[in-house]
């Protein structure tokens, strides 16, 4: 895991894996840290081939292919790798076909994913416990994030340096690779950002498990249950690691949610607030005025893009 100011990254260079984005990403993350910033933070990437291994890395990147699907022995080793990685509070991360390998791990299970469009037929054959967006160029799901095409590598680096390093540096950063971020869901880089590298596993399974129930009326002994902690050891427990009480988490989690709908859809406000899980939807727009600084509609005027 993270040391002081470095970042560790773990590039899955698996049987088949396109090196053009292993090496690419490789670059774009290294060149983000110290040649870039000043500031003397850095991604340390190492290029893994050796799953068994119990290294750990605050992300793990699961590339594009350009040969066959991993099975067998191989995928079970990769796919075992990927849960320990992601088990431990990794953000695990991946680039068009890496979408397979990663959802045959299980980690993508009830998540919304996105891979290669021409790969989405069969994806969803293969697995149809994820909900595959296909038409989506990059999907962030707080510690999960997929990627589309196969020069998607581009836009996931992107993404991993603001997480990191801020917007800031993201920016300096395509503009030295001369990369224009502009139509890349720039606002996903302000998105709520949950912390998963605070070294509580108890913890780490009840915030695993709000990201694919946060629409769902849970309650503060249902986030204890799925932690397996007792109620009054899980409410000082969560708020030392994640930085806020249970109800505060659930709150930003469901308002980058309903963040991204706004901003990707024509749905109503009254919709959203109801898959977010809020039958009032005066409180809703209190709380998203509140967490965000703009009213729902607001909002999307400002973030979403000119539909014709």
């Amino acid at each position: 895991m993270a040391t002081g100011d470095e970042i560790r990254v773990g590039l899955a260079a698996y049987p088949g894996a396109q090196q053009a984005a292993v090496l690419g990403l490789r670059d774009l993350l290294e060149a983000a840290g110290w040649s870039l910033t000043g500031q003397g933070r850095r991604f340390k990437v190492d290029v893994a081939e050796d799953f068994s291994a119990e290294k750990l890395y605050d992300a793990v990147i699961l590339p594009p292919s350009l040969g066959p699907r991993l099975e067998g022995a191989v995928l079970a080793e990769l796919s075992a790798w990927v849960q320990r990685q992601h088990g431990a509070g990794a953000l695990v991360c991946s680039v068009c076909a890496g979408a397979f390998p990663l959802a045959a791990s299980g980690v993508l299970d009830g998540r919304t994913a996105t891979t290669h469009w021409a790969l989405a037929q069969e994806f969803a054959h293969a697995f149809p416990q994820v909900r595959l967006q296909a038409e989506r160029l990059l999907i962030d799901d707080g510690d999960v994030i997929t990627a589309g095409g196969l020069m998607a590598w581009t836009d996931l680096g992107l993404r991993l340096v603001a997480r990191f390093m801020g917007l800031a540096v993201m920016l300096q950063t395509a503009r030295y690779f001369l990369i224009d971020p502009g139509g890349r869901e720039q606002s996903y880089y302000n998105l709520f950002a949950p912390d998963l590298t605070h070294g509580d596993a108890a913890v780490l399974k009840a915030q695993h498990w709000l990201q694919t129930r946060f629409h769902d009326p849970v309650t503060v002994p249902q986030m204890a249950a799925a932690a397996g902690l007792e109620e009054r050891t899980f409410l000082r427990r969560f708020q030392a690691a994640a930085g806020f009480k249970p109800s505060e988490y659930l709150q930003q989690l469901r308002v980058s949610k309903a963040r991204e709908r706004l901003e990707l859809s024509t749905a109503s406000i009254e919709a959203i607030a109801m898959e977010m899980g809020y039958l009032d939807v005066s409180a809703f727009r209190k709380l998203f005025q509140r967490v965000v600084g703009l009213s729902p509609s607001e909002y999307r005027k400002r973030f979403a893009p000119a539909r014709g």
